[in-house]
């Protein structure tokens, strides 16, 4: 597949065609990791790497509601809160 370099601003640029983004599983907007092999250049997605500390954000008692509500108190299982 041919495609043709054009200057974008001070830089160069190349347009990925459709297919192939979609191909390799890219989308508008998304990030890759551009390298040089020798004399190939090497165009790869960035996978997202999750923090617990994010994922863990917005989960709360009062977000989770009943998730949370384990009912009354029966027996010995009752906790100070």
């Amino acid at each position: 597949m041919h495609v043709q370099v054009t200057k974008w601003g001070n830089s160069l640029g190349v347009r990925l065609p459709r297919a192939l983004a979609q191909q390799i599983g890219i989308d508008e907007g998304q990030k890759v990791n551009v390298r040089a092999s020798g004399d190939k250049i090497i165009i790869e997605p960035v996978t997202r790497r999750y923090r617990l500390q994010d994922i863990l954000t917005n989960v709360t008692p009062r977000a989770m509601g009943e998730a949370f509500d384990w009912g009354p108190d029966v027996g010995g299982e009752k906790i100070d809160g």
